[in-house]
């Protein structure tokens, strides 16, 4: 067991995820960074992005998450999520439509606090296109 590093997806809601794998890609606020087992300890904000998950050298699974925190030990990585969804169940036309919304709400907002909101919103929301892209460009 000494070769896997036990990892954790956990969401507002629940504990999403909780497995031994061999290695996990997480979205770092400062650049993508890979966990093995024996990684040195690090705590890191998350962007939204895209969490890979491997077996070997596959890809075994991939998590959107819209930002959050990663907490790794020599053993685990612990991902606290604000947002988690398996990529395989965003849809391009529901995130476009969110995206074609959200800049229309932007430019009716009535406050900077308000446009703030929906930019921080909107954010997300284009990574998670990106990520439906990358994901389709990958297959």
């Amino acid at each position: 067991m000494a070769d896997k590093v036990e990892f954790e997806l956990v969401s507002p809601e629940k504990l999403l995820k909780s497995l031994p794998v061999d290695m996990v890609v997480v979205p770092g606020t400062e650049g993508d960074f890979g966990v093995l087992a024996g990684h040195s300890p690090l705590i890191s904000t998350l962007r939204p992005g895209v969490i890979d998950v491997y077996e070997g050298e596959r890809i075994v699974d991939r998590v959107f998450v819209a930002g959050g925190f990663a907490e790794v030990t020599e053993t685990r990585c612990t991902v606290l999520a604000e947002e988690a969804v398996a990529l395989t169940d965003l849809d391009r036309a529901s995130v476009e439509k969110s995206i074609k919304d959200l800049s229309e709400d932007s430019d009716d907002s009535k406050s900077d606090a308000e446009k703030a909101a929906i930019e921080a919103k909107l954010a997300v929301a284009r990574a998670k296109l990106d990520a439906i892209g990358t994901s389709s460009a990958a297959h």
